[in-house]
């Protein structure tokens, strides 16, 4: 017995030590609008491999985002913090002085610096947008590989300009095929090089961002969308879910299912409102766009799937936030969380792994300029605007009046403004939003005029 004993100890271990960490492939679309999956009750716009994936893990109707604007939301993506916290309150614009230097502080660690000290291979794929000096660029950030491009939209046909062009590594490249079906060639071929060891795959699609750009073949599919807009939409949403129906395929052929968690979400709301650049997406039954925070512009489609350890066809209604996806990763590949990387996200596998019924997060929050909402179980205190971003001193926003109330359990739309019925709890969300706002950073650069 005691021998028998000695080399169950001697064993045991060993045989867990070769079970090799997860892979992880992170994919993000760009201004895809709530109601544009067939999950979520699109007719027109087409997204079968979405919702295969759907169907094969866990779909979240309240998902968040930390922020409705393209590149702060990056920020908390990458880190697992609110991006307000450290000054990343607005989008960049290179070409403007004072956010040419700009972008992800060097001491805010990103996921794949933190994946690539466990042994990693990371690459990301597609839209950067956290900083286009040599300091910040991806390769300097945690990935092993970089080919895409470093601003907030891209032509999908053209690799110029030459201030921003597509790189493969550094180099620019001269020509390639539409960029969406490049991405999705790409992440195929990094999944067959690395399928012997552990990867991360940031797969951080422009699409759907204008411009309104689609091969024609694909718009060709949508000819009875009498909206040329919406029409190119759906193109170009169509070419998106089949490049990520190729990179599945990829791990599918490869026996990878379940090794591998995959993410998939959009970086914000769809597009709606002129003032964001219209794309042609749609919210319902949501209220708002990208750079509001009405629910269309932070609530978005967000899909989990992990093979064999997380249930297929479950769709959960609990709140989550995307600040949530560092530290799911990181748990999954056995990186231990310290206290003092203060991640604002929570490990959500525990939720859906061991059936707990808890929220993952009692209240989240939102601030953007002068713009700002709170979400507390079902209620939600929200101040927005339509008009251009403000430079705002978070000071100015101590003041909520105006603020509106909403029960997003039985007005998903905030269509009924409570607050002058329900003044106790219009209290009790303002004192905790300040709170909360108390402890942010000044924006660290100012708002763009251009939209992005």
């Amino acid at each position: 017995m005691f021998v028998a004993l000695a080399l169950l100890l001697a064993v045991g271990p060993s045989v867990g030590a070769t079970e090799p960490p997860p892979n992880i492939v992170l994919i993000v679309a760009d201004d895809m609008g709530y109601a544009d999956l067939g999950v979520h009750g699109s007719k027109d716009v087409l997204t079968p491999n979405i919702d295969r994936l759907a169907g094969e893990g866990v779909r979240f109707t309240d998902a968040y985002v930390s922020s409705p604007y393209c590149s702060p939301s990056r920020a908390g993506l990458l880190t697992g913090r609110y991006p307000q916290r450290f000054g990343y309150e607005f989008n960049l614009q290179p070409a403007l002085p004072e956010h040419r230097d700009a972008g992800l502080p060097r001491d805010q660690a990103t996921i794949a610096e933190r994946l690539k000290g466990k042994g990693y291979r990371t690459a990301l794929l597609g839209k950067w947008h956290l900083g286009s000096s040599a300091p910040l660029r991806p390769l300097q950030r945690g990935f092993d590989q970089f080919f895409g491009f470093l601003s907030g939209q891209h032509s999908y046909f053209r690799t110029g300009p030459e201030s921003d062009p597509i790189y493969d590594g550094t180099v620019p490249v001269e020509t390639m095929p539409y960029l969406t079906q490049a991405l999705g060639d790409r992440a195929a071929a990094f999944i067959e090089r690395e399928k012997e060891r552990p990867f991360f795959l940031y797969l951080a699609f422009s699409a759907p961002h204008f411009p309104p750009q689609a091969p024609g073949e694909y718009v060709a599919r949508f000819r009875s969308i009498a909206d040329p807009l919406r029409r190119a939409y759906a193109a170009q949403v169509a070419v998106m879910d089949d490049a990520i129906g190729k990179t599945l395929a990829a791990l599918r052929t490869h026996d990878l299912d379940r090794r591998t968690l995959v993410f998939f979400l959009s970086d914000n709301g769809g597009a709606t409102m002129k003032s964001s650049g219209l794309n042609g997406s749609r919210n319902a039954p949501l209220r708002g766009s990208k750079r509001q925070t009405w629910e269309g512009g932070i609530r978005v489609p967000f899909v989990m799937r992990w093979t064999g350890r997380i249930g297929a066809g479950q769709v959960d209604h609990r709140p989550i936030v995307q600040l949530d996806v560092a530290p799911t990763s990181l748990a999954a590949a056995g990186v231990p969380i310290a206290p003092e990387w203060k991640l604002d996200g929570v490990d959500l596998l525990p939720y859906l792994t061991e059936k707990r019924s808890a929220a993952p997060h009692e209240t989240l929050y939102w601030r953007l300029g002068g713009m700002m909402a709170i979400r507390q179980g079902d209620w939600k205190l929200v101040k927005t605007s339509e008009g251009q971003l403000r430079d705002v001193d978070p000071s100015v926003l101590s003041d909520l009046s105006g603020a509106g109330l909403y029960d997003l359990k039985n007005d998903i739309s905030e269509a009924r403004d409570l607050s002058a019925e329900h003044p106790e709890k219009v209290r009790e969300l303002t004192r905790e939003w300040q709170r909360w706002n108390a402890t942010l950073a000044r924006p660290a650069w100012p708002a763009p005029q251009a939209v992005q």
